[in-house]
């Protein structure tokens, strides 16, 4: 019989991901420890919130509190987007639909090939800010912030990951994101950035 004092594991907690995005739920999930259980918001038949807001901080904090009233778990948002410096910092917020509500990846890809067809200034930056809230009326949210520095590419490349990926462009790679492996994308990206913070502050909060 073992002497040694054994800690308990620690049941997964299960979050409610504030999102209908498939791909993100998976990056999300292959990167969070197994002491959490996430469910994806539309597999639980919550319907996502109006995005009124100007920065990816509001729209995370929007989406957190409505799938938190819903579903009555904690909430885990992942807003985030590409800006480009030729377009002002454009798409943004908008990202998702920067050619329309229900705007298709391609879609989206082909308005800003188009918009920077005679554009010398390639450079662009995917910004993530994933939320954490334990309740709806959670007025200290925990809050990670990633950035991935890049160019867009002058024509699509690669087959992996999702969005604007297969334009966005890693000078000192040679690649663009939808040319990286899983792990590598995850390695490297605004979210994988911002998940391992979260899940840093999260873990200092838990053993104060």
């Amino acid at each position: 019989m073992s002497t040694r004092s054994e800690q308990p594991k620690r049941e997964a907690e299960k979050f409610i991901l504030a999102s209908d995005n498939r791909h993100k739920y998976d990056e999300i999930a292959a990167l969070l420890s197994t002491d959490f259980n996430l469910v994806l918001q539309s597999d639980s038949g919550i319907q996502s919130p109006p995005e009124t807001g100007k920065t990816f901080t509001e729209n995370a904090l929007i989406k957190a509190r409505h799938a938190c009233r819903e579903s009555g778990l904690p909430a885990i948002a992942d807003d985030s987007g590409l800006c480009v410096d030729a377009l002002g910092q454009a798409p943004g917020v908008f990202s998702a639909r920067f050619a329309g509500e229900g705007a298709t990846d391609a879609a989206n890809n082909d308005k800003l090939m188009r918009q920077l067809e005679k554009v010398s200034n390639r450079k662009a930056a995917f910004h993530c800010v994933l939320l954490l809230l334990n309740s709806p009326d959670d007025v200290a949210p925990i809050i990670a912030r990633g950035v991935w520095h890049g160019e867009i590419a002058t024509h699509a490349r690669g087959v992996n990951g999702f969005g604007y990926d297969p334009l966005f462009f890693i000078p000192h790679l040679g690649k663009t994101a939808a040319e990286l492996t899983p792990n590598e994308k995850n390695t490297l990206s605004h979210r994988g950035t911002a998940l391992r913070l979260l899940q840093e502050k999260l873990n200092v909060r838990r053993a104060s």
